[in-house]
């Protein structure tokens, strides 16, 4: 599997080339803009997203801890309870991705 890195620039461009109607770029960076801020304000409203053959966007509460340490600096900290974005995998994306060719890991030996 390669490790490419795929980013809004290359999404925009992507669907640009894809689409089979005349518009500027312009166009498409606006719906793709509009789509991801509206994922993130209905994620923010506590609001589940469910796309259907791709998979589901919820928010989640991850408890807080009283002692949490800060793995750069090794300081001792305390977390409050707070939100996170999870994903879950519809069928058709688990399928497809469960059929991708696995590269053979070589392992050193040391």
């Amino acid at each position: 599997m390669s490790q490419k890195k795929v980013t809004k620039y290359n999404l925009v461009e992507s669907v640009y080339q894809k689409i089979n109607i005349k518009c500027e770029k312009r166009v498409v960076q606006e719906v793709i803009e509009n789509l991801l801020d509206q994922l993130k304000e209905s994620l923010k409203d506590g609001a589940t997203i469910e796309l259907r053959g791709f998979g589901t966007f919820e928010p989640r509460l991850r408890k807080g801890r009283a002692k949490a340490r800060n793995p750069k600096t090794g300081e001792q900290l305390s977390v409050a309870p707070h939100y996170v974005a999870a994903f879950r995998s519809g069928q058709e994306l688990k399928k497809a991705l469960w059929e991708l060719p696995v590269e053979k890991v070589e392992k050193s030996k040391k």
